[in-house]
Formats: C-alpha cells, structure tokens, sequence
C-alpha cells in the first residue's frame, strides 16, 4: 500500500526539519515554504508565499496530501509587535488560506499554534478549554489562525506547543551557550515560566497524533479540536539558562535573574504560560520526557530522535 503523503509548510524551519527526520519512511513527504532553505524534499517541494491564496490553493492540490502540518509562521515576537499587519497577514490570513485549500483538497490540517495565546493570569497550567487573551501582536495573530482553522473545515486539529528549541534554527540554548563561551555573568528574566519543548519531540508527537487521525494502528478518524503538547515540567528563562550553562559545562559562569521590565522587551509576554497536556496524553498515549531530558539530549548533540513514550 502506498504511503499517504504529508505535507509540512514552513518545511525550511526547525520543527520542519524535524518533521522530515522523524517521519521519513513512515509517510510520503512533502515540503512547502517560500524556499528550500534545507534541500530535504527534492522534487516534492512546493515554493510558496502562504500570503498568496491562488497560490497556496495549487500548491496544495498539486500536492495532493492526505495531510497537512502547517508550521510556517512569523515567530519574531517582537517584530510582530512593530508590524501587526506583517503578523496578521502570516500567521492570521496566510493560515486561513492554508485552511480553505485544505478544506478544498479534502485535507486534514493539523495547525501549531502556541502558548502566546494566553495571558499568563492563571497559577496552574493552561488547559484547552481556558480562555484565550493573547498579550501580545504575535499571540493574537496566531489565535486568529486559530479561528481561520476552526471556521475553514472539520477535519482539524490545533495544536499549542511552547518555548521551542531545535538543531535546525537560532534558539534559546544556541544563545545562552554562545554568549557562555565569551560573558562571566549571564542576566535573564526570571519571572516567566513555561516549558521548553525539544522540536524533535514535538515532531514525534505529531507523528503519532498522525498514526492515530489517519487510521492505522486501529487508530480513529474523530476529530479533537485544541491540543497541548510540550516536553513535561516548567522553568522560568533564568532557571533554563543556569540549566544550559550547567550541562554545557561553562564552569565559572553566573546567571543573575532580572525582571521582564528590566528587560523591557517589545513585545508583552505572559508569566505563566505551562500548558496542560494531559488532554493530548490521554488521546494519544505519549508521554513526553521532561524538558531537562531534553536540552541534556540537545547539548550532547544526540538529537536523532524522539524519547516520548507510548
């Protein structure tokens, strides 16, 4: 039986590259993006400017997918900040155009939304269900492509993940391990929390949410709406660095916590941001290991595949 093809927009990103890597012989893959920054896909690479509706429709149907794992996103939160029609033509119409040609191509989409959407108020992780009130530009562009996806067709599903790092992509532990290398003393905010997500464990949650939606393994074809997947635990930035700086080995170096109005960056973000991920354990059966496990992986630059468990 031939495999059924997936198609990952933003192919050329951190969390497409690892989509390729962890599901790569399980599913006919197809990348999309403006372009092939990676060269993984060859001749199943579409260019595309997810802003261009026409041209995202015959992308898609040239494709041909049984699915679709839109990633693509403008994720410069602070950038979004300072070009809200930027961000809102992206991560807002671009993934209602991404929605409508799935809907068209008679596509599942499976849209990564973040933890942005919410405002940090609540003292316990956020469920799917809680009440959305982004803070900032980039928050409420990507919950407006939440609400392109939900009003586009049925056959969806959104999921919010958080604090990503990977080996294709500037971030975090690549930042705090450079600056290690040349500053004694590191100043990073303590007072935001949340859980950093290896996107090498995000792609093999995917792929299993994959398994399950497409019907193999038993699986079901129902359809549950907003999930929230991250690596296990939370930290604040500070307590993230200290952790980076530990498993790289920086003797010597300090990390001082500051404040986010210390920091006085663009762009508002909430303190509390720790997802609940109980809803997408349950769906599944995936464990993901914590985010110490993770970023242990990472540094030792054995990140070739997934330790969620099923």
């Amino acid at each position: 039986m031939a495999m059924e093809r997936i198609l990952v927009t933003g192919s050329g990103g951190m969390l497409g590259a690892d989509l390729w890597q962890v599901l790569k012989g399980r599913y006919d893959l197809a990348g999309l993006d403006v372009a092939e920054r990676r060269g993984l896909y060859g001749k199943r690479f579409f260019p595309c400017d997810i802003t261009d509706g026409k041209v995202v429709r015959g992308a898609v149907r040239a494709a041909r997918p049984a699915a679709v794992i839109h990633a693509a996103a403008w994720a410069d939160v602070d950038a979004c900040e300072s070009d809200r029609e930027k961000a809102f033509a992206i991560n807002g119409g671009g993934t209602g155009n991404v929605a409508r040609a799935c809907a068209e191509a008679d596509s599942i989409l499976i849209y990564l939304s973040t933890d942005y959407v919410f405002d940090g108020k609540k003292d316990s992780p956020y469920r799917e269900d809680d009440a959305t009130r982004p803070l900032s530009v980039y928050g409420a562009s990507k919950l407006a492509g939440e609400e392109a996806v939900s009003a586009a067709l049925e056959p969806h599903a959104i999921v919010r993940t958080s604090w990503l790092f990977g080996g294709h992509g500037r971030n975090f532990v690549d930042t705090i391990l450079d600056k290690s290398r040349v500053q004694g003393e590191l100043k990073v905010v303590d007072d935001q929390v949340g859980s950093p997500t290896y996107t090498v464990d995000l792609a093999g949650a995917i792929g299993a949410f994959l398994d399950i939606v497409l019907g193999r393994g038993g699986g079901t074809s129902r359809w549950p709406g907003i999930y929230h997947v991250s690596n296990s635990g939370s930290v604040s930035w500070c307590g993230f660095a200290r952790e980076i700086v530990r498993l790289g080995k920086r003797e010597g170096v300090r990390v001082e916590p500051i404040t986010s109005e210390d920091l006085a960056r663009r762009a508002p973000r909430p303190t509390m941001s720790v997802l609940d991920t109980a809803k997408f354990g349950g769906f599944t059966g995936v464990r993901m290991r914590s985010w110490q496990d993770a970023v242990r992986e990472y540094i030792a630059g054995k990140g070739t595949g997934s330790s969620s468990e099923r």
